[in-house]
């Protein structure tokens, strides 16, 4: 099998689409980034954790249903949402080694394309919203605001991996919303330390377009923390422990909980101990292992629903 000259560089080697979707397809799998499902994991794993959080039985035939709801949900707004990303960026991207091969700015789609591909995505998206409830409805019809600011946040601010956090995390409240059909304390407290766990991750993946961003004008929380990425990230992942923690306290769940969350502490200790913010194969890799890391945050919610 030959090489293709289009592959983008930071998407995993031999990857599905690469290998086996038509070549007509290609430009369309990559501009929703199908070719890389970390991103996919990333949303879906909060509302996996949303889930079960506000389920009374986390096992029973309506969890796994919905669980299938959120994972083809996540699937279509991650692309959606990487496509009218792409499509704001399409000039950035244009200057940067990492994504000038995408599919807009290598002329592969036009922006005009790349609408649609949005716009069907997100029509797909809204019958499995119609399925979750009211509240859920309606936070999902709030999370557009989110997602249509957030690639202009690295414009305005230097922390867009902050708001990358409230959007990504969105679909924890919905996924509480969905089985209990409201939200407590409890729920947005476990939302703000989620946040702070994007900020981290977010923030690890960032330093890789550093030099890059800083010669564009391209703001972020690596350019802003600089030298001190192992500190930022440090204090934004005790916080992401102290916060969920405390939400998950605060929501009734009992004891076993502690030791799911002494897997994640060891887990995100580890990205840190790690962590070097010159080596991007590093920071790639340090950023792809937060899929292990939410699947150990939806194992302590589910052990903390014993005898709670």
């Amino acid at each position: 099998m030959t090489h293709d000259p289009l592959a983008l560089p930071d998407a995993p080697k031999a990857n599905w689409v690469d290998l086996y979707a038509p070549a007509p397809l290609r430009p369309w799998l990559r501009l929703g980034r199908f070719d890389r499902p970390i991103g996919i994991w990333l949303l879906f794993l909060p509302g996996a954790m949303g889930l079960v959080f506000g389920a009374a039985d986390p096992l029973s035939p309506e969890v796994a249903y919905k669980l299938v709801l959120f994972a083809l949900g996540s699937a279509l707004m991650r692309g959606a949402g990487c496509a009218y990303n792409d499509f704001v960026d399409r000039d950035f991207d244009a200057q940067v080694e990492r994504t000038r091969l995408r599919p807009i700015p290598s002329g592969q789609i036009s922006p005009k394309q790349a609408l649609l591909f949005v716009a069907l995505s997100a029509l797909i998206s809204l019958v499995i919203l119609l399925q979750l409830g009211p509240t859920a409805i309606w936070l999902g019809v709030a999370s557009l605001g989110l997602v249509a600011a957030y690639p202009f946040m690295k414009r305005i601010t230097w922390w867009p991996q902050a708001w990358l956090g409230l959007t990504f995390n969105w679909g924890f409240l919905m996924g509480v919303a969905t089985m209990k059909g409201t939200l407590s304390l409890a729920a947005v407290l476990f939302y703000a330390g989620l946040i702070f766990w994007t900020l981290g991750y977010d923030t690890i993946y960032a330093y890789q377009d550093i030099e890059d961003d800083a010669m564009i004008g391209v703001k972020s929380s690596a350019r802003a923390l600089g030298a001190k990425g192992k500190s930022g990230v440090s204090l934004f992942y005790a916080a992401a422990v102290a916060l969920t923690g405390i939400g998950a306290i605060v929501g009734g769940l009992s004891w076993p909980l502690y030791a799911g969350l002494a897997a994640v502490c060891l887990h995100l200790f580890w990205q840190v101990n790690t962590l070097r913010i010159d080596d991007n194969a590093r920071l790639l890799k340090l950023f792809k292992a937060n899929r292990d890391t939410g699947l150990l945050w939806v194992t302590a919610i589910l052990i903390g629903h014993w005898s709670a």
